[in-house]
């Protein structure tokens, strides 16, 4: 079994349970350094690990553009999504979706042939690596809502390094990983980063 894979299940069943503990507040509240607030990131990330499931999972391989699903946003600066959680279920029945969607891409991943390849804007990319990319929306997103909702998040450092060397391969190596990847991805604010991408193409 991969441990890309295995550490994208590792992240998600973290992330349900530190959502869970914040089922009672307010999620319409706005998200760390987004213009989304904390439901939109939520259902930003779940719809992520759907889309990249998707990717995987088609028998024939698409790799020039995203699967077509049908996306769309509720306001000019909302996310646009393919799956959304229905409002009357409330923040419990987001946090479902969520954990659905995780479920979808690492299943997906762990039983598709190495070989398969799919389609992402930042390089086509294999099973382990639409699982490593899984990882990082859920990690560097539930850290934009964890101080908006007041829960703490806080990484295991040997699946960020792993992520790391998988998505990002030119970041620093010493040290802890974990602020690392917030660094490179812009969210530590005093090291301002205006622009970053991570690369999912397969490597020798």
């Amino acid at each position: 079994m991969s441990a890309l894979v295995d550490d994208l299940d590792t992240v998600v069943a973290a992330a349900v349970a530190a959502l869970r503990e914040a089922t009672d507040r307010d999620w319409h509240v706005p998200a760390l350094g987004l213009a989304w607030d904390c439901w939109e990131t939520v259902e930003h990330v779940a719809d992520d690990l759907f889309a990249y499931a998707g990717q995987v999972a088609v028998r024939t391989p698409e790799t020039s553009s995203y699967v077509p699903f049908a996306f769309t946003a509720d306001r000019p600066d909302a996310p646009h999504l393919s799956v959304r959680a229905i409002a009357d279920r409330g923040n419990t029945g987001l946090v479902q979706v969520l954990d659905a969607c995780g479920g979808f891409l690492s299943g997906v991943a762990r039983d598709a042939d190495a070989g398969r390849r799919g389609w992402h804007p930042w390089g086509v990319s294999d099973p382990d690596g639409f699982a490593a990319m899984g990882t990082v929306e859920v990690l560097l997103h539930l850290h934009d809502v964890a101080d908006p909702l007041g829960f703490a998040w806080d990484p295991d450092p040997d699946v960020v390094r792993r992520v790391l060397d998988r998505l990002f391969p030119d970041a620093p190596t010493g040290g802890d990983p974990w602020p690392t990847l917030l660094r490179i991805t812009g969210r530590d604010p005093e090291v301002p980063v205006p622009e970053w991408r991570w690369d999912g193409s397969v490597r020798p």
